[in-house]
């Protein structure tokens, strides 16, 4: 397999460069929420790809040759950071970009200004599942966590194109107004339901559960990244039952049977959400994600 993507490879690098179709700044980035947050700012004067899509686990992303000549290409790198995309630094390597790489003006790690979460304090080693050794990256799940990517987002294209940085900051004034009368709609519709018990799938929503109320209680995983045992499940069951848990938050890239299962013997209800943009069908701005995703908890959450 390795002869094979290292051909691939060869190839690839050899073939024209076609991936970006004007001469705008060209943009790559490692989730489709950073190739949206960018684009709100960027609008016309940046070309935007994604390398992956929203039903997509960010953390097993295998890379392709067709992402070498991408990133090849592109004068700015936006990726998450946290150690979440670590598989982009294969694709930063392979194509030879001193643009984009670590320390140069086109490498920008969203998560520079956001507050983290859970950030280990003792020793971390693979036994503990998959632990981030930055903390939690699941950080973009709380809207307010848009305003420093957004941040980040305005110095780095300000920088690059210096005679548009007021057109970029109009579009950063004028998206932070939209995002703030959102934020409030969302807050309004979530209040009633403040203390609310969860448990989530894998740990990809501490910062959405803070943001809006929730107490998490429990795991699908035992350990994040380590599929639920026999065991684990019959005490999650009794936990749930326990807690009064009304929902099991999971994204649409895990098992849905052994949630829905889980769900049936422990009196409790699996809810879909999207964890990115693209996850479920609909879902194409960074606020549709959050629309869809709390009116479809609001309306799971609501007394049967």
């Amino acid at each position: 397999m390795i002869k094979v993507f290292l051909y691939a490879l060869v190839v690839t690098l050899l073939l024209p460069p076609l991936v970006f179709t004007s001469e705008k700044l060209k943009v790559v980035t490692t989730t489709a929420d950073s190739a949206d947050l960018i684009k709100v700012i960027g609008k016309d004067k940046i070309d935007v790809v994604s390398l992956t899509k929203g039903n997509q686990d960010p953390h097993f992303i295998e890379p392709r040759p067709s992402m070498v000549m991408k990133v090849k290409n592109a004068n700015v790198l936006v990726q998450v950071g946290m150690d979440l995309d670590m598989w982009i630094q294969s694709l930063i390597d392979a194509s030879r970009n001193s643009k984009i790489i670590y320390g140069s003006s086109g490498y920008v790690d969203a998560s520079e200004k956001v507050e983290k979460l859970e950030i280990p304090t003792g020793k971390v080693d693979a036994s503990m599942g998959d632990i981030h050794i930055y903390g939690n990256p699941h950080y973009w799940l709380d809207p307010e966590n848009a305003k420093p990517i957004l941040e980040t987002i305005l110095k780095n294209l300000s920088a690059q194109l210096p005679s548009d940085a007021e057109y970029f900051k109009n579009n950063y004034k004028e998206y932070l107004h939209q995002l703030d009368s959102a934020i409030a709609v969302w807050k309004n519709k979530m209040a009633p339901f403040a203390g609310s018990k969860i448990v989530t799938y894998h740990n990809s929503w501490p910062y959405f559960a803070k943001r809006f109320g929730l107490k998490l209680v429990d795991f699908v995983e035992p350990k994040p990244g380590i599929p639920p045992t026999p065991s684990h499940v019959i005490s999650l069951i009794e936990n749930i039952r326990n807690e009064k848990v009304k929902v099991i938050i999971m994204e649409p890239y895990f098992n849905l049977k052994v949630a829905e299962s889980i769900a049936a013997k422990s009196y409790s209800k699996v809810v879909v959400l999207s964890p990115s943009i693209g996850g479920l069908d609909g879902i194409d701005t960074y606020l549709d994600l959050f629309d869809y995703n709390i009116n479809k908890l609001v309306e799971s959450l609501k007394d049967k």
